[in-house]
Order: C-alpha cells, then sequence, then structure tokens
C-alpha cells in the first residue's frame, strides 16, 4: 500500500475519532444529569416536595443514558485502536517498523540451519516486518512457516491464499480489532497445557446427585414460600443437603484448585479467538486452503461450542471473587463448575487443537496477505519442477529500505551451480547472499518476494554465515561451522538443498582450508545442491573452475571511478581484483593515503 494512501485512511479515523470523543461526551452528561436526577427526586420526596411515585421515573432514562454512553465509548476506543493499527502500518511502508513490533524470539529453535544467519527473528528481523497476527497462535504459525519449509505444493497453496487474502484490507483491520482490548491475548501454550492433561471428570451418578440436590434445596425453598407446610418440617432437611454438597467440595478442593486455575487461565484467552471463528462464519472463499479452513472451524460450529466453554469460564471466575466465594461453597457451585468444564474438554478437547490450529494457519496467511498489501512491487515466485533452480531478476534484500536497496540478478541452476563471490570488506557479499536466502524463505512461507521475477524449484535453505561462539554448548566457532556444513551434506543427499556460506572453513590453514572447501562444494553439488560461498581468500576462486562443479566466479567492489570504499553493491563477472585493507587502515588512523586509497605513510596507532 502506498504512503498517500494509508495517509488517507488515518486522516479518515483521526476524524471519526473526533466524533467519537463528541458524542461520547454527550452521552456521558446526559447519563450524569439523569442520575442527578434521580438523586434529586429522593431528596424532594424528603421533603413532601414530590410524590413518591416519580422516584423510578428516571430509572429508564439512566439505563439507556449509560447504555448509550457504553457503545459510544466502544465505539472511540475501538477507533482508538484502529489508529494505532494504521499508525504501525504507515510505519512500515515508511520503514520505520524496526523494534516496534513482535520480534517472534519466543520461537526461536536452538541451532537452526538460517534463521539466526538470515535474521528471520529478532528486532528489525523478517518476522518483526511481516507479522500482524492478533493472537499468539497466529505469531506460533507464522513462524513456523518461516522456519520449517514444506513440500512445494504447500506453498503453492500458501501462495493462493495469500493472493486471495492480499486486497481484503477491511478483514485484517476486522482481525486485528479482534477483543474489547489490545491487551487480550490468545496464546497457544495455555490452551495446550490445559489440553495436555487427561478430563478429569466426576463420575456420572455424583453429577446426577450434586444436580438433584439442588433441585430439592430449591423445592423446599419454593415449598416454604407457597405452601403452608411450616418451615420448621422443612428446615431440618435443609442442612443435610447443603452438608453433602459441602462434604462433595471439601473431597475434591486440592484437584479442583489446580483445574480452576487452569481453566481461568484458559478463560481468559478464549475471547479473541471464539471472536474470530464467529467473524469466519460470515466470510467465504474460493481458494482450497482457506476453504479448508473455513470446513474445519464453521462446519464444526467452533464458535458456538467455544461460547458456552467461555461461559462456564466467567461463571467460574465469579465465583473466585470475595462476594459470590461464600454462597458458591456453600452451594458447590464451583466444584460443579469445575467438573462441567472438564467435562466439556473430555468431549471437545480434540476438536478444539484442531480449530485452534486452524484458526492460527489462517492468521498467519492473513498476516503474509498484509505484507503483501503493503509491498505492491514485489512479486509472487513461480515454482518449477525438476532440478534445484532459483533464476531472479532484480533480486533486493527485504528488510533494506526499498529506496536505496540495490538489485541484482542471480542464477543458479543445471549450468550454473554455484558462486564464488570475493570483494572488498563491506562490498555487499553477505548481503547478497541473504537475499537469496531470505527471498526461498518467503516464497515457502507463500510470500511475495522483493524482486522483478523470481522462479525457483523446491529448495531448502542452510547458511552459515553468523556462526559464532557458544561457551554453554562449548563449541568453536569452528567447531559450530564444520557441524552446520555436515548437515548441508547429510540434508542435501535427500532434498534439494541450497547452501549459503560467507568465509566457509576460515578457522584453519590457507592450504587446508582450499582442500577441504573444495571437498565440501563437490559433496554439496554431486548431491544436487546449489548456491553460493561468499570470500575474501582469492586461493578459493580456483573451486568455481574445476572440472565437472560447474562454478562461477563472481564479485563485488568499488564503482567505476570511485574510491575503494565508494561500492555500488552491484555483482560482476569475475575474481575481484580490488582490496581495501589500505583504505580500512586509514579509517582507523594507522596509515595516511592519497585520493586513490594507496598507502603513503604509517602513522601507528594514534
Amino acid at each position: 500500500m502506498s504512503v498517500p494512501a494509508y495517509q488517507t485512511k488515518l486522516e479518515d479515523v483521526r476524524a471519526r475519532i473526533d466524533r467519537a470523543e463528541q458524542a461520547n461526551s454527550v452521552s456521558l452528561r446526559s447519563a450524569i444529569g439523569a442520575t442527578a436526577l434521580f438523586f434529586v427526586l429522593i431528596y424532594w420526596t424528603s421533603q413532601k416536595l414530590v410524590p413518591g411515585w416519580s422516584i423510578p421515573l428516571p430509572l429508564p432514562v439512566i439505563y439507556f443514558a449509560y447504555r448509550w454512553h457504553g457503545r459510544n465509548r466502544d465505539k472511540w476506543l475501538r477507533l482508538i485502536r484502529l489508529r494505532g493499527i494504521l499508525e504501525r502500518g504507515l510505519a512500515r511502508v515508511e520503514d520505520r517498523w524496526h523494534g516496534e513490533g513482535h520480534t517472534g524470539e519466543e520461537f526461536r529453535i536452538p541451532n537452526h540451519v538460517y534463521e539466526t544467519d538470515l535474521q528471520v527473528l529478532g528486532k528489525g528481523s523478517l518476522f518483526e516486518l511481516i507479522c500482524s497476527a492478533r493472537t499468539g497462535i497466529g505469531r506460533r504459525r507464522l513462524a513456523e512457516y518461516l522456519l520449517k519449509p514444506r513440500d512445494m505444493a504447500e506453498a503453492m497453496a500458501r501462495q493462493e491464499a495469500v493472493r486471495e487474502l492480499k486486497p481484503q484490507s477491511e478483514l485484517r483491520e476486522s482481525i486485528a480489532l479482534l477483543g474489547r482490548f489490545e491487551f487480550q491475548e490468545s496464546s497457544w501454550e495455555v490452551f495446550s497445557g490445559w489440553l495436555d492433561g487427561a478430563a478429569q471428570t466426576a463420575p456420572v451418578w455424583l453429577r446426577i446427585a450434586m444436580v438433584a440436590s439442588v433441585v430439592l434445596v430449591a423445592a423446599i425453598g419454593l415449598a416454604a414460600y407457597v405452601t403452608s407446610i411450616p418451615v420448621a418440617m422443612l428446615a431440618p432437611w435443609v442442612g443435610p443437603l447443603l452438608a453433602f454438597r459441602m462434604g462433595i467440595a471439601w473431597y475434591f478442593r486440592k484437584r479442583t484448585t489446580k483445574l480452576n486455575a487452569a481453566a481461568n487461565r484458559v478463560g481468559a484467552d478464549i475471547g479473541v479467538v471464539r471472536e474470530g471463528m464467529e467473524l469466519l462464519n460470515g466470510l467465504t472463499f474460493r481458494t482450497q486452503r482457506l476453504c479448508d479452513i473455513h470446513r474445519r472451524i464453521c462446519d464444526a460450529q467452533a464458535a458456538p461450542t467455544l461460547r458456552k466453554l467461555e461461559r462456564l469460564t466467567n461463571v467460574l471466575a465469579e465465583c473466585e471473587k470475595p462476594w459470590f466465594d461464600l454462597p458458591s461453597q456453600a452451594s458447590n457451585l464451583r466444584t460443579q463448575i469445575c467438573f462441567e468444564i472438564e467435562q466439556w474438554k473430555l468431549k471437545h478437547g480434540a476438536e478444539l487443537a484442531d480449530w485452534l490450529d486452524a484458526w492460527g494457519e489462517f492468521e498467519a496467511l492473513v498476516a503474509i496477505s498484509g505484507y503483501a498489501w503493503e509491498h505492491p512491487d514485489d512479486v509472487f515466485p513461480e515454482f518449477a519442477e525438476g532440478p534445484a533452480l532459483f533464476a531472479a531478476r532484480g533480486l533486493g534484500h527485504p528488510l533494506i529500505p526499498a529506496a536505496s536497496c540495490v538489485r541484482n540478478d542471480v542464477m543458479l541452476g543445471e549450468g550454473n551451480r554455484f558462486y564464488v563471490v570475493s570483494g572488498s570488506n563491506m562490498a555487499g557479499k553477505s548481503t547478497l547472499l541473504r537475499s537469496i536466502g531470505l527471498s526461498v524463505v518467503l516464497a515457502n512461507a507463500g510470500a511475495p518476494v522483493r524482486a522483478i521475477s523470481l522462479r525457483l524449484s523446491r529448495l531448502e535453505v542452510f547458511a552459515s554465515l553468523s556462526i559464532v561462539d557458544s561457551i554453554l554448548e562449548g563449541k568453536s566457532k569452528f567447531l559450530a561451522e564444520v557441524d552446520r556444513v555436515r548437515r548441508m551434506l547429510e540434508a542435501a543427499r535427500v532434498t534439494p538443498v541450497l547452501f549459503l556460506i560467507d568465509e566457509i572453513l576460515s578457522g584453519t590453514n590457507s592450504r587446508d582450508r582450499r582442500v577441504a572447501s573444495e571437498a565440501v562444494v563437490r559433496g554439496l553439488v554431486v548431491s544436487g545442491a546449489i548456491g553460493a560461498l561468499s570470500t575474501h581468500d582469492l586461493a578459493l576462486t580456483e573451486i568455481a573452475g574445476l572440472a565437472g562443479l560447474q562454478g562461477s566466479n563472481v564479485h563485488m567492489g568499488a564503482r567505476m571511478g570511485g574510491g575503494p570504499m565508494d561500492f555500488d553493491y552491484l555483482l560482476k563477472a569475475g575474481v575481484t581484483q580490488e582490496t581495501n585493507a589500505l583504505a580500512i587502515a586509514a579509517m582507523m588512523g594507522l596509515m595516511a593515503t592519497d585520493e586513490h586509497g594507496s598507502g603513503k605513510t604509517c602513522l601507528g596507532i594514534l
């Protein structure tokens, strides 16, 4: 979406907020005025100025005035939330989104094969840019989309669904506004923790006895009120019935205390997803993936079934409040509601897990469609059957602002299995490798990519770009890199792999590094993998020309006619002939240089 379009919508919402504030103020004054009139009438009645029957007259006015005010307040609060949603969207379009959204760090997988290397999760990550999911359930599924690639058919089904959802901005706003308050959450961990425990229902005879005791107590109370039977004759029957119910509550107290805590957490988290499933009931779709999600939720009557659970948990929450604690214990209501909730779990627990799974998938697809809508110049990739392939024109890095993003053409496939990318420090080699990797991650998730065109086969990404020492695991950087390369080689034997390696095996001597690197590349290429290596070691560029490997040398460096640090970030054919070590030394104050970057005088450490 363009910046002017977001700004136009924001201006409209801000105007609506102003009108809602005025209506809210008028309705509040009306409610306060009606309430004041009520108390004035009470005073006048005490002074014998008006008859007593006039006191109830303002009550209907008070009721409707507060209802009116409540609706105006809710509308105002909803518009405030919508303004925040649009402002965050505008920030994303204007590249002001870093550090303002969900980072997804809680979904990190230890030793993942590309997450840290490609900055998929974390502050300023791909996840933060894409994620507009309303619930933790949706955020969890979006992280799975980005971290766990599936087969080509799955990627194409996701892409088809995203294409259908892309123009539906009002649907995305409705989902973002689910729940009465923004802080309301629906967490997968809360539901899964509750569902993992076996349902602990009461025996059928006990549940019948508890219901019968309530009926009997009510019948005795009614008989005492409407018949001439003396209360003294009925009262002795009430005591044993209440004792029976309180005895049951005492006997099950430890079990119900634990069950109540879990049920209350579920009750606090159920509202947002229940509203979302109600929203789905009114929608229709044409793509198969969205129709399947709709069927799993709507045909199974998920929303009304969840409404029943929500009501039970609301009653349970009321039982915990001080004003109702004693009556709920005396009537054994808390124990009875607890067992009703467990009975619900026994009957619908498996269905609930499936409903939440479907809802999480829907939210993930909606979030990706929002990313597609906000990046109209990005293209949906085309998938191709056959050997490993990655053919891109105008490929750019999705996390770099579009105005400053330099794009390159990349061709990896049967004729050219890999690149050896040489070049100076800071010339853009690692950024190029990350652009390639992130485009595959986006394609597998069903999202558009920053390119003019992209055609690719089914690929699993393996990257070794940002590996560091791990003190906790007792691994050096070199050992961690060796482990990552080993995983690449193992995966390449069973699935098409895209490998991306920066400074391969840099922790060993130059001769051994050259021999081992050739062995690694040969093993990957023979297994059908494609990829790219970036390096400063020009000895490694020899690998591209070896027989049977079908590689090619490319480089990145300074723009023509510029200084050694004036990079154009464009991919060029051949091995680099540039160095910038002297210019870097000059930057550190160690050496003076002439205008061409040639060293003139050693200055020492300043």
